[in-house]
């Protein structure tokens, strides 16, 4: 394949990686954005696979066919409730990949590199180098708090931000010997600095706490958008530089979007910490807040949502662990045909993963334009008959409200107690990922319905379902007497 169709490849490829990140800014665009992405990725391999620069297609095919394999059994295999686990640990392969492109190039220089152009060759080694292997560990540790194979606390390590300053400036230092050693002696430098930032990557994510994790994964895509873009330089990759630009600055856009959600600067992520003196949430009935748990039944809550006008679902990660979005769309469906205006409020950080909530509703067939945004419905709380709080804590937290001293003081979240009736099910009183306990539990207006979520979502349908059979039934019987 000549350069010139290659590059009109790139450029389509481009155009459509483009249109495939609009399409998913929306529910009802996001599956033709997919689309666009498959195909943009498509033509972007085959042109470059043809191009006139690729040569040992043995070695493409062997790589490639594992590849193909492990990824559709993984994809196909993974639950929604595990996606930010697999989003994290793809993450930390494009890390990998900047990193061994990066040393690769550096044992396989160029001869027709000389002066200047060498010089910036070795600068995008060695930054990319550095991006990849900050990403490369930094998802493996967000892989494994996600997983709770690691503890979702923060690492917060005596004078922690001294060592993380530390090690840049040891960074810097190495590339300054990097740069003024010649090849193969710059190799020392160039494997201790990747060393570092494989240091630096665990414990920047280490020290960020669980509640911080939705922009975690943001961030770690935006460095990972930065490490694909570094190794697109290193290869001379037209196409590569621009998904990696698309990639990095939307994950930094996203990491931004959520920070303002949560009422938290960038800068402060970062830094981690967050939570760290919080204390846990009691899995019982205590009143740990000064306040009274007041627990309702499942009959008890099918007689709240028969005489409810109105009723907001607030869906959180409990509902995605509970596998419970197809009951609860099958109980929006039966409300709905009985005349019951029923919508969602989805908050920003919801879940693990930014979007986690509505890809877990689009998947149970939720319609889409009943399915809000946290700015889009709060204000229509305080005319709410009924709210059902599905598995969600920190994101109706009133303490970010009430509280001044809370560590979440000031982040905008869902004003769920404003209604006349809120129904919170959790298995128990426990705190949420932020690891700070909820006023919400112990209001007047709130009541605890314990136990699975999928459970008792079922039992709920079942008894709607009973009680409206009954009722024909009774109706019949007046009909014909």
């Amino acid at each position: 394949m000549s350069n010139s169709l290659v590059t009109v490849a790139y450029i389509a490829a481009s155009i459509l990686f483009i249109l495939s990140l609009g399409g998913l800014s929306h529910q009802e665009s996001a599956s033709k954005g997919n689309i666009y992405g498959i195909i943009g990725m498509a033509i972007a391999f085959v042109a470059t696979a043809f191009s006139a620069q690729v040569t040992g297609y043995s070695t493409l095919i062997t790589m490639m066919i594992p590849g193909v394999i492990i990824g559709a059994i993984v994809a196909s295999r993974v639950a929604m409730t595990s996606m930010p686990e697999l989003v994290a640990i793809l993450h930390s392969f494009v890390g990998l990949a900047a990193v061994l492109v990066g040393i690769a190039n550096y044992l396989n220089p160029d001869p027709q590199l000389v002066g200047v152009e060498a010089t910036i060759h070795q600068l995008e080694i060695y930054i990319g180098v550095f991006i990849g292997a900050i990403t490369f560990t930094g998802s493996l540790v967000a892989f494994g708090k996600l997983r709770a194979i690691l503890s979702s606390k923060p690492l917060t390590l005596p004078g922690r931000h001294l060592l993380n300053l530390g090690m840049l400036i040891a960074t810097v230092g190495l590339g300054f010997v990097f740069m003024q050693t010649s090849f193969p002696n710059s190799l020392q430098p160039l494997l201790i600095m990747t060393g570092i930032a494989c240091i630096l990557g665990v414990h920047l994510v280490a020290a960020i706490g669980g509640a911080d994790m939705p922009v975690v994964i943001s961030m770690l895509n935006s460095y990972s958008g930065w490490a694909a873009a570094a190794a697109g330089f290193m290869l001379s990759n037209d196409l590569l530089i621009i998904t990696g630009a698309l990639v990095g600055s939307s994950g930094a856009i996203l990491s931004y979007i959520m920070c303002r959600a949560m009422n938290r600067s960038f800068i402060s992520v970062i830094l981690g910490g967050f939570g760290e003196s919080s204390p846990k949430g009691k899995a019982d009935d205590s009143q740990t807040t000064g306040g009274t748990v007041h627990t309702i039944s499942v009959d008890e809550t099918v007689e709240l949502l028969m005489h409810a006008r109105s009723v907001i679902i607030t869906p959180g990660y409990g509902m995605a662990v509970a596998q419970a979005q197809h009951g609860v769309s099958e109980l929006t469906k039966f409300l709905r045909q009985h005349k019951v205006n029923v919508r969602f409020g989805i908050h920003p950080v919801a879940g693990r993963l930014p979007g986690h909530m509505n890809v877990l509703l689009a998947e149970a067939n939720v319609p889409y334009d009943i399915v809000l945004e946290m700015d889009e419905i709060n204000a229509d709380f305080p005319e709410t008959d009924v709210v059902l709080v599905i598995g969600a804590n920190d994101t109706v937290n009133p303490s970010a409200m009430e509280d001044p001293s809370s560590p979440i003081a000031g982040m905008p979240v869902l004003e769920v107690w404003k209604a006349s009736h809120v129904v919170v099910m959790k298995r128990s009183l426990a705190s949420g990922y932020a690891g700070v306990d909820n006023p919400l539990f112990y209001k007047e207006n709130t009541q605890m319905l314990f136990g699975d979520a999928k459970q008792n979502v079922d039992k709920i349908l079942t008894h709607l379902r009973e009680f409206e059979s009954e009722s024909q039934g009774a109706t019949e019987r007046v009909l014909v007497g």
